[in-house]
């Protein structure tokens, strides 16, 4: 399978995955109640991947919910279509350029669109295009009706799941500067989780960035202390939008939620949170606490651990602790099983082509790949939690090596077998550098 077919394939199970994901965890039994969701959904307009069709039946929306509480999220996968990738009815290109010119002027009417199309030589004036399709094609975009008037008020409601791990929330906030391998100063960001029903701290920590790459270790740290939530509710940043947060939310059976633009209040619970370590925290950092990014991070959890998780919190009723609302509510927290690999679902993945010297780099890092890649394009496999440490390198769906940092001294001690282009190690004693022939000079390409 290429490239190109598998993003496809995970773009369709994804989309697939996010109208039934608050369906998964509802009762198979459910009945008349379950297909009343089924066609709610169903009234609904969707951009479809690789489709031009804006809706989906309940009867299909049902087909996706059995196929995933049979197989997982790799049974949403369809089959690759003979055809994919070739124009069926209209080019691509003559959809965007009417798209385009709709875009210009808002207030002319379909036939008028086409005809400027004809006029500017977009598209061929001898073909026969229907009004009523590019009506279609116009309303997915969204450039037919007239946008809604926003409501003067809003529904805002005060609310809290029952059981530990139905909800988690999830935000960043900015941290102090902390000193970056004895050198100098950098600004700090915190990645932290907190449990809807039980107000716990799942885990928390600092780093120097807030991408999908800082983010995504935070998450599998929460995930091995305190289990699998049911629903991760977060922001609109790039790290909660990659692709790889959605490909992992969906593999484990979590519905990931994304908070409305705009719209702060719904993460109340993790906003609180912040503010306590603002308040109650950072004030009592010493410099030594700030005298490195383990250091800071080793203060946080002491504090989340002995203060936090066991003082008495407003929220909970009862003069209940986070620690003990755990302990009362978590029965029904999902846990890893065996068969859930944590450390492979979690690794970031980067695309690469293999140089003539075997070589790849990533992060500042260069790796050295078998010759046998050279010139293909490769999927690496990485923690980055860990740079500089071995990945896996993937070649068209199939993982063929475990890479490792080059060693340049070690390759001016390898003989080059001329027949097959490989490097092969020499079984000949090195010899002084002095009597060395030009010829082996010549052929050793990678000394300086």
């Amino acid at each position: 399978m290429s490239d190109e077919t598998k993003e496809y394939s995970d773009r369709v199970a994804l989309f697939r995955y996010g109208l039934i994901a608050d369906l998964i965890h509802l009762p198979s039994g459910n009945g008349s109640g379950l297909y009343k969701k089924l066609e709610e959904k169903a009234d609904g307009f969707y951009a479809i991947p690789g489709s031009r069709r804006t809706r989906v039946a309940a009867e299909t929306l049902r087909d996706w919910l059995g196929l995933y509480r049979e197989g997982g999220f790799d049974a949403l996968k369809p089959k690759q279509r003979s055809d994919w990738g070739k124009a069926r009815k209209l080019p691509q290109e003559w959809i965007d350029a009417l798209v385009n010119i709709k875009e210009e002027h808002r207030d002319w009417t379909v036939k008028m669109v086409i005809e400027e199309a004809r006029k500017r030589g977009l598209i061929e004036s001898s073909a026969r295009v229907l009004v009523s399709t590019i009506h279609r094609h116009l309303q997915r975009a969204g450039l037919t009706a007239k946008s809604p008037s926003s409501p003067s008020s809003k529904d805002r409601r005060r609310f809290s799941f029952e059981h530990a791990g139905e909800l988690w929330m999830s935000d960043v906030m900015h941290g102090p500067a902390v000193v970056d391998a004895g050198r100098r100063k950098r600004k700090t960001y915190l990645v932290a989780f907190i449990d809807d029903a039980t107000r716990i701290i799942p885990y928390a920590a600092f780093a120097f960035s807030e991408n999908v790459a800082s983010f995504l270790p935070v998450l599998q740290q929460a995930i091995e202390r305190r289990g699998i939530c049911k629903r991760l509710y977060v922001d609109n940043g790039a790290a909660f939008r990659s692709h790889q947060l959605a490909l992992i939310c969906a593999r484990l059976g979590i519905t990931l939620i994304h908070a409305r633009a705009y719209c702060p209040q719904g993460k109340g619970k993790i906003e609180r949170w912040f503010r306590d370590v603002r308040m109650q925290l950072l004030p009592k950092l010493s410099a030594a606490d700030l005298g490195s990014l383990d250091a800071l991070n080793r203060r946080l959890w002491a504090w989340v651990e002995g203060e936090y998780h066991l003082s008495p919190h407003r929220g909970l009723g009862d003069d209940l602790c986070p620690f003990d609302a755990w302990g009362m509510r978590s029965a029904q927290v999902r846990i890893p099983g065996p068969d859930i690999c944590l450390r492979e679902m979690f690794l970031l993945e980067q695309k690469r082509r293999v140089h003539k010297d075997r070589t790849v780099s990533l992060d500042g890092f260069v790796y050295e790949l078998d010759a046998a890649l050279v010139g293909e394009r490769v999927c690496l496999r990485y923690d980055p939690s860990r740079p500089g440490t071995t990945l896996d390198v993937w070649h068209k769906g199939v993982k063929v090596q475990i890479a490792s940092l080059v060693d340049v001294y070690a390759n001016c001690r390898v003989k080059r077998n001329n027949d097959t282009r490989q490097l092969v190690p020499s079984t000949a004693p090195e010899l002084p550098r002095a009597s060395l022939h030009l010829h082996e000079l010549v052929d050793r390409k990678d000394v300086h």
